[in-house]
């Protein structure tokens, strides 16, 4: 039974929107992501609010992640690049416990403990 399809239809259009955007976002302005980045929250602008309440969101999925696993080496990893670039690792690797755990969402969220 394919349990959770709104949330797994949810994760893949994150993804996608989010790879189509980062692309045309790198085409149009480059790769100085984080310059850009810190120089808003620096400004104490809404645009810098925004940065720091996503680099919260971010700093807590990380940590999520390796809890999740009980910080193991490859948790690490996935969740500081998570904590990078956000959903392009969190949502597939949401997809992936979702298909590994046969959609139980109690086991995608806590694991095995």
């Amino acid at each position: 039974m394919n349990r959770q399809p709104l949330l797994r239809f949810l994760l893949l259009v994150q993804t996608i929107a989010l790879l189509v955007y980062t692309y045309l976002a790198f085409q149009n302005e480059g790769a100085n992501l984080l310059q850009v980045f810190f120089a808003n929250m620096a400004s104490l602008t809404w645009n810098g609010q925004f940065n720091l309440d996503f680099s919260c969101y971010l700093t807590l999925s990380g940590l999520w992640i390796m809890w999740r696993n009980k910080l193991a080496p490859a948790a690490i990893i996935l969740a500081l690049a998570a904590m990078i670039i956000g959903i392009l690792a969190f949502a597939p690797y949401v997809l992936y416990l979702l298909t590994r755990e046969n959609g139980d969402l109690k086991k995608v969220l806590i694991g095995d403990r």
